[in-house]
């Protein structure tokens, strides 16, 4: 080939698609091969056989080949086979060869017929074969066989194409000749990928095996259904030879007399067989790798850059290495701070944008999840009364009062207030699970290093949970102190004055106004004919009303709805349905939207339900109370309804009383709940991660301890750096193989038969120069003196100067050149050719 870089391309290809097979990428990278595709029983295996010169591969009635071969073929002195799955064995016995083959095809695809794409690699060193690459792909069927799939047809066509669309592939198309072509598999597949025919390779089996008087030379000749690259025959030997154990050198021989001395093929004869076949596709193959190594090392540089982001912690220095442990441990922890921070204070590089975490949600349940469950156990207005009828009558006792007992007012409100414990304490309880959350989280960084990333967690974990206890008891501290002393003279509170008048919600709402308080789209479940079907609106709250729109252009109104009187409670959501539903409704069974006793709506998310229902609380929708819907419809309670005037103004003096005072112990639970989870827990685990973690992680363990490496972390390391290194050496191969294409000038690597034909007749020693018309001179070009020459000058007319010899083409016999005289001076030298056949005489 005149390089030997050149000669070395395809064992480099095959180092690396092992070296990339080991790692369980071979496919990623398309890597220059030949695969071998035909319908079953068209002869591949007999076509590779014949290469190799041996009985190596199984063969059987159906689908025998059921797992990819990767054939590496290569020249050596000595003969053998190795498989990559069984590295050092040698296989002498190429018997043994072929039950490997099937034992390992058993192994994947079990003893059914089935079929993977998990290829085998087999390597086989011969001194008869020349350096090839090939793919032996399962033959294409239509029918299933035994316990087969029923989509077998499928599947053998998904593995074929997975290999063939490759760009670097080329496809070695067998059908058999004893068939029409038109219907070949190989070719019909072919098309569909290689639709102008550069990449496809056409071979003809069986010609031996046609019809009598029938020929395919129009097909070999590349006349009828023409390929790029053209076909190639071959005539393998029949199932009688094979079970009869026939040498393939003798078929070979066979082969090659079938061709010289059949009518049709003759002059095709050094075009055909299997030799000139595997001499034709390692020539093909070597020009196929030479033509796409400028891709393949773009892709190797480009896998390059991607792997040195992974391996550049490792790569340079040991694993065991303390001082390496130590800096990467602190860095990890480090890391694992900062990340921390950044999800608590919303300052993240990588932002969350399919669902609330970190501090977002912390944030929704401090000013969300707690004032809705805050309003839940506060707002019970039929429990409120009745407990303020029997508080008022127990004080009084046996006597009338005539005045309203303040003693009533503290007890209602002392358990009031006592109520709002266990949504603080729940707050509390939901801000710990998102903190656990976001720890690991933050951990994931860490997953390289089980242990350290476990104590790291442990550490973290057991710190907050200690901090829980703190933070519940501060919680209910707080309670407390709003239980030891009622501040009746706060400037909010509205007094026994103004107890008497019912206007404190009024006030309330008047404040508000009719603003917006919230605006979104809802589905409502109101408004389909179908049972469970919804349909989109966009929905505005305000102070007073929820409308519903087309759109959010709000140009088209659908409805709106007062306030006034409406309740909130959780829905059942449509079946097989995620979406988080809840309702609207009235109390007193009174129909709310058209004939409904309620309006249903959903939300994607139970985030934006939550958020909904905050906003309702805002405009004094008041969530049902488990009560109210133990009680039934119409039930009041024993002696509620049948209060007597007095009675009945002084509850609702003291209702009024609790109401407003129970607004400022409220607003000021839902503000200081929240303040002391930052302060004991958020941020005292925050500066404890941050300034304390690091010592605790060393009282655990040691260092070699804690950055051990799992064993998938290992061996994902090892593959890495194995792929690192030999990314490395392809594109140090290739760029050698590339410095000595280019400064090596060689003829274009194509098959040269019918250029060196024409010069094989040439002169022969002792035959005469040809005659002057063969080869004239260029007469506008005048000579020049020769260098050195120290002879007379010529008389007459300037003859031409000497025209250098022209050097011999690649593996054409060199001719002898013709005899010429020597002139004085010139002895030495080498003869020229001379430009004309009248040459002057010398003196």
């Amino acid at each position: 080939m005149g390089n030997r870089g050149m000669e070395d391309l395809i064992p480099i290809v095959n180092k690396l698609q092992d070296a990339f097979a080991t790692i369980g990428l071979s496919h990623s990278l398309d890597l220059p091969q030949i695969a071998v595709v035909g319908g079953q029983s068209a002869g591949k295996s007999s076509v590779l056989e014949n290469f190799v010169g041996r009985d190596f591969l199984p063969r059987g009635s159906g689908i025998v080949t059921r797992r990819p071969l990767i054939l590496q073929l290569i020249n050596s002195n000595t003969e053998h086979g190795e498989f990559l799955h069984n590295k050092g064995k040698k296989y002498t016995d190429f018997d043994e060869i072929r039950k490997e083959i099937e034992a390992e095809t058993d192994r994947i695809t079990g003893s059914n017929k089935g079929i993977s794409n998990v290829p085998i690699n087999l390597r086989v060193y011969s001194p008869h074969v020349l350096n090839l690459t090939l793919i032996d792909l399962p033959g294409m069927t239509k029918v299933p066989v035994g316990d087969q799939p029923a989509d077998i047809e499928f599947q053998i066509r998904s593995m074929v194409f997975e290999f063939i669309s490759k760009d670097n592939c080329l496809i070695l198309a067998v059908s058999p000749a004893n068939a029409d072509l038109a219907n070949s598999d190989a070719l019909k597949v072919a098309k569909e990928v290689d639709p102008k025919g550069l990449r496809t390779i056409g071979v003809l089996t069986k010609l031996d095996l046609m019809d009598q008087g029938t020929h395919a030379r129009n097909i070999l000749e590349n006349k009828h259904l023409p390929l790029r690259r053209g076909y190639v025959g071959v005539v393998n030997r029949s199932q009688r030879d094979i079970d009869g154990r026939k040498d393939i050198k003798a078929a070979l021989a066979g082969e090659r007399k079938y061709f010289l001395t059949h009518p049709e093929y003759r002059h095709l004869a050094d075009k055909m067989g299997t030799p000139f076949l595997q001499r034709q596709l390692n020539q093909q193959l070597t020009n196929h790798i030479r033509d796409t190594l400028p891709e393949l090392r773009n892709k190797l540089q480009s896998q390059l850059l991607t792997l040195e982001e992974e391996v550049k912690e490792f790569k340079d220095f040991s694993y065991d290495d303390p001082a390496r442990q130590t800096k990467a441990m602190l860095q990890l922890v480090q890391s694992f701070g900062v990340d921390f921070e950044k999800k608590i204070e919303g300052s993240g590089d990588q932002i969350n944008t399919v669902e609330l975490s970190g501090g977002a949600k912390i944030n929704r349940i401090f000013h969300e999840r707690y004032p809705f469950e805050v309003v839940r156990m506060e707002y019970d207005e039929k429990e409120l009364r009745r407990e303020i009828s029997y508080a008022i009558k127990n004080i009084h006792g046996v006597r009338v009062g005539l005045f309203t007992p303040d003693m009533a007012f503290e007890a209602i409100t002392k358990k009031q207030i006592s109520r709002l414990k266990e949504p603080s304490l729940k707050c509390v309880d939901m801000v710990v699970n998102e903190l656990n959350n976001v720890v690991r989280e933050c951990g994931e960084k860490m997953a390289r290093y089980p242990r350290l990333r476990e104590e790291t967690e442990r550490i973290i974990c057991t710190h907050i949970r200690e901090n829980e206890q703190k933070t519940k008891s501060m919680v209910i501290s707080l309670i407390e102190i709003q239980l030891a002393y009622m501040n009746t003279n706060h400037e909010d509170f509205i007094g026994f004055a103004n107890a008497q008048n019912n206007t404190l919600r009024v006030t309330e709402k008047k404040k508000l106004g009719n603003q917006v308080i919230r605006k979104g789209w809802l589905s409502l479940h109101n408004v389909s004919f179908i049972k469970g079907g919804s349909r989109d609106f966009w929905f505005v709250l305000t102070a007073e009303s929820l409308s519903w729109f087309k759109d959010e252009e709000e140009k088209e109104k659908k409805y709106m709805l007062p306030l006034d009187g409406l309740r909130l409670r959780d829905a059942e959501s449509g079946f097989m349905s995620r979406r988080s539903a809840f309702a609207l409704f009235i109390p007193d069974q009174r129909n709310v939207y058209k004939d409904h006793k309620q309006l249903e709506l959903s939300c994607e998310t139970t985030e934006e339900t939550d958020a909904w229902k905050a906003s309702f609380l805002r405009a004094g929708v008041y969530p049902e109370r488990a009560r109210e819907a133990a009680e039934g419809e119409g039930e009041t309670p024993d002696n509620v309804g049948s209060m007597d005037p007095q009675l009945e103004r002084q509850v609702e003096t003291i209702r009024n009383l609790v109401d407003s005072y129970m607004g400022i112990i409220s607003k000021q639970v839902r503000d200081l709940v929240p303040k002391a989870l930052m302060a004991l827990m958020i941020n005292h685990c925050r500066d404890f991660i941050q300034g304390e973690m690091l010592a605790h992680l060393y009282s655990a363990g040691g260092t070699d301890q804690l950055m051990e490496e799992s064993a998938e972390e290992a061996q994902r390391r090892e593959e890495l750096l194995k792929m690192y290194t030999t990314t490395q050496q392809a594109l140090k191969i290739i760029g050698e193989v590339n410095m000595n294409t280019k400064s090596t000038t060689v003829p274009p690597p194509v098959d040269n038969d019918d250029l060196i034909k024409p010069f094989s007749n040439g002169p022969h020693p002792g035959q005469q120069p040809a005659a002057p018309g063969r080869r004239p001179a260029p007469q506008s070009v005048p000579s020049r003196p020769t260098p050195n020459h120290t002879g007379p000058p010529p008389s007459g007319p300037l003859r031409p100067s000497p025209v250098p010899s022209i050097p011999s083409r690649p593996d054409v016999p060199s001719r002898p050149a013709p005899s010429v005289p020597r002139r004085p001076g010139d002895s030495g030298r080498n003869p020229s050719v001379p430009s004309r056949p009248n040459i002057p005489a010398r003196p």
